[in-house]
């Protein structure tokens, strides 16, 4: 038996774009490592979701170790390591998510909460756990955990600063625009711009 003819139309291969076909080339190795993840419909989706969890984990351990040890051979600070080098290369698939959830949701909900609830798993919990196996280890031998204070108390306070300008940039855009993402070319321009230099100022003065 036949199988259904194709139009010329449905033959018609797009020619992709300068910045599609860099995107595609430069992250070509990552999409062969996550293929091996199963599809989503399988098994309720629990199978994917453990593996995707365990590859984005491993992702990070490795770019945490070489940024530390990239920061010892070139003597950075600790500090400024952790909020340069580390904090840029475990906050990329975060990015490149909150993108896929900003293009395909019907509001910016999504996109917005993928932040800030990836900043609160990094900080409740990936801090909170090693916290309670290390006091809990500690005190199986009667050996107290205590880790001395470091110097990011100013660091958290400048965060903390161009954290509530962001969110009041995202509250005027929904008054005058209509939305927090998205909006005439202007609008978007400005808003990059304003978290690109907020992003700057917090590093800079992080770093002083």
């Amino acid at each position: 038996m036949m199988g259904p003819s194709l139009d010329e139309d449905d033959m018609v291969i797009n020619q992709p774009s300068l910045s599609d076909a860099l995107f595609h080339f430069s992250l070509i190795t990552w999409k062969l490592v996550f293929a091996l993840i199963p599809p989503v419909k399988s098994f309720g989706g629990w199978p994917a979701f453990f593996i995707a969890l365990s590859m984005v984990g491993g992702i990070t351990f490795v770019v945490g170790d070489v940024a530390e040890i990239l920061g010892c051979s070139l003597s950075i600070p600790s500090a400024v390591s952790a909020i340069t080098l580390v904090a840029v290369g475990t906050s990329l698939p975060d990015t490149f998510a909150s993108v896929t959830a900003a293009q395909g949701s019907e509001y910016a909900d999504s996109a917005i909460g993928n932040v800030t609830g990836s900043n609160s798993v990094n900080i409740f919990l990936g801090l909170g756990l090693p916290w309670v196996i290390c006091a809990m280890y500690g005190n199986s031998i009667n050996a107290p955990y205590i880790v001395p204070a470091g110097e990011l108390s100013f660091t958290v306070l400048i965060f903390l600063v161009c954290s509530v300008l962001v969110f009041a940039l995202l509250t005027t855009r929904r008054m005058i625009v209509g939305g927090e993402l998205g909006g005439p070319m202007v609008s978007k321009v400005i808003t990059a711009g304003i978290c690109f230099m907020l992003w700057v100022v917090y590093i800079t003065l992080s770093i002083l």
